[in-house]
């Protein structure tokens, strides 16, 4: 209750009228993404909040565009309660209506990885036997070798219907839409790099206080007018990130793909002083012109592990904006650095927010501070589907006695080597620290003698030489002796997903003579 009483203190809406507003929409439209619009009004419907590639729409704009095509998908297509409509797009205004009018008809919303294969398309399909699709353009030969035959429409086309258009459609209206609350938000997760798992969050505005409450104190969003979000919005952090933005009246600034070039030039343009970011889109940012980064107060990095050389690069380069927002699709948002605890450790994750519980824990059970195991979380705002009262979330380290938690890798990163437990991560850690390396990977090997040994690939910075003798000997200060890989190689990249994080699966495929010259962001 005392979160609920500051977020709406927060938003200036502590007043009965205001209240009354609030309770008046709810009656009519029922709990749904947008309820989100009753909040906004109070700052004004002209203000701006959406900006993509394509154009830049108002709040009166944009919930005008939503509120037009609800009733288009309900009259034209049937779209309503129960029903599965998934979304097969990049970052765009047309993404963002399609979300909204779909939650406010109460279906069920299932936000596709764009960057899937046509076989793991396919088996999304058949499995989850979508009602309802909502597509770009560039995905229509891969939907059209798909099974997939039911009703859909394209965001944007020149020729066709498509959600974009439809402000110039005459659409009559038969009958106004009935409340509705029912609706789902359904995250798959592991989309390019795994089986897909079925994540189901329900937007509910009380289920999530504690995590908004959390990300408006923590990292002072009220304080800002613009965010750039250059996360994707099918991750469980774009898609919640871009509600907290739209809740609060702020401009939120997307674009289809990230582009460091781009994005610099989008930060200076609008002067914005929040994005988001997984931690190789700010090292890409960094790179290509610090200056046009200027105006940033908040860099709030999520999806992957924050490496203890960038939040030093980030901190000595833009000084102490720098944030972490450690969670999973299924557990949501737990743990929250702030530019403050970076200078407890800069290796830390931070501490774990309000209304949440977590546990470190080893064959079932908790362990003291310093030992390390498997995060295992409990909150109100975690998956609906899940059979446990606790998630396993796969991540495994540990807490100090101060309250920090700390990262130490996958459980299915595990290496044994010898009998040694290795996690890559740590060594990783150590390997960047290094002054000539930009990045690096460590991966385990068969072995004939050892079960596995470590290889590691290493990305020099282009005007950094280096011999894997002088690394080796250099890494032997750092860390254990079964902890040196006993190969290492150069290379002129690393593979990353779509969502910035290391593709260890590509790697394990590489050969010792191949080169990398492609990226994932």
């Amino acid at each position: 209750m005392f979160n609920l009483l500051k977020i709406l203190s927060q938003l200036d809406f502590l007043s009965l009228s205001k209240l009354g507003r609030l309770g008046f929409a709810i009656h009519q439209n029922g709990i749904n993404l947008m309820l989100l619009f009753t909040l906004t009004k109070i700052t004004g419907n002209e203000k701006t909040a959406l900006v993509d590639s394509h154009e830049v729409l108002s709040y009166r704009e944009l919930q005008k565009r939503c509120e037009h095509l609800a009733y288009f998908l309900a009259d034209r297509y049937g779209v309503g309660e129960k029903q599965k409509v998934a979304f097969y797009c990049k970052n765009h205004a047309s993404l963002v209506q399609g979300i909204f009018a779909s939650s406010r008809l109460g279906a069920d919303l299932y936000l596709l990885n764009s960057s899937m294969s046509q076989l793991q398309f396919n088996k999304l399909v058949e499995e989850h036997r979508f009602d309802f699709l909502i597509y770009d353009d560039e995905f229509s030969g891969l939907i059209e070798k798909s099974p997939y035959r039911n009703p859909k429409i394209c965001s944007y086309h020149e020729k066709y219907e498509a959600i974009a258009t439809l402000p110039e459609l005459s659409l009559h209206r038969k009958q106004k839409l009935k409340p509705s609350s029912s609706g789902k938000i359904i995250l798959l997760t592991g989309g390019t790099t795994g089986k897909p798992k079925q994540v189901v969050h329900r937007p509910s505005l009380f289920n999530f206080l504690d995590p908004f409450a959390a990300l408006l104190n923590r990292l002072q969003l009220p304080k800002y007018s613009t965010a750039y979000i250059a996360t994707p919005i099918y991750h469980g952090y774009g898609i919640a990130v871009l509600l907290s933005f739209l809740a609060l009246g702020k401009k939120v600034v997307i674009q289809e793909s990230f582009d460091a070039e781009r994005a610099c030039a989008l930060i200076q343009q609008h002067q914005a002083e929040v994005v988001t970011v997984v931690p190789l889109m700010i090292h890409k940012m960094l790179k290509h012109d610090k200056a046009s980064l200027a105006s940033l107060a908040c860099i709030a990095s999520g999806g992957a592990k924050l490496n203890p050389a960038l939040v030093n690069e980030v901190n000595h380069q833009l000084g102490g904006v720098l944030y972490n927002l450690y969670g999973t699709s299924e557990a949501g948002l737990n743990i929250i650095a702030v530019p403050e605890d970076f200078k407890h450790h800069a290796n830390t994750l931070g501490k774990l927010i309000a209304g949440g519980q977590m546990q470190v824990v080893v064959e079932g059970k908790e362990v003291e501070p310093g030992n390390i195991g498997q995060f295992c979380i409990r909150n109100k705002w975690s998956m609906k589907n899940n059979p446990s009262r606790w998630i396993q979330t796969g991540d495994i380290g540990y807490r100090d006695e101060k309250g920090y938690y700390f990262l130490c890798g996958r459980t299915d990163d595990l290496i044994i080597s010898a009998g040694n437990n290795i996690y890559p991560l740590e060594i990783e850690v150590a390997l960047t620290n290094h002054p000539s390396i930009e990045d690096v990977a460590v991966v385990g090997v068969e072995d004939v003698y050892s079960g596995q040994i470590l290889k590691a690939f290493v990305q020099l910075y282009r005007d950094k030489s280096l011999t894997p003798s002088e690394l080796s000997s250099w890494l032997s200060t750092h860390v254990a002796g079964f902890q040196i890989p006993r190969e290492i190689v150069f290379v002129d990249h690393l593979p990353y997903t779509a969502v910035g994080k290391l593709d260890r699966k590509r790697i394990q495929t590489i050969k010792s003579n191949e080169i990398f010259n492609r990226g994932g962001i």
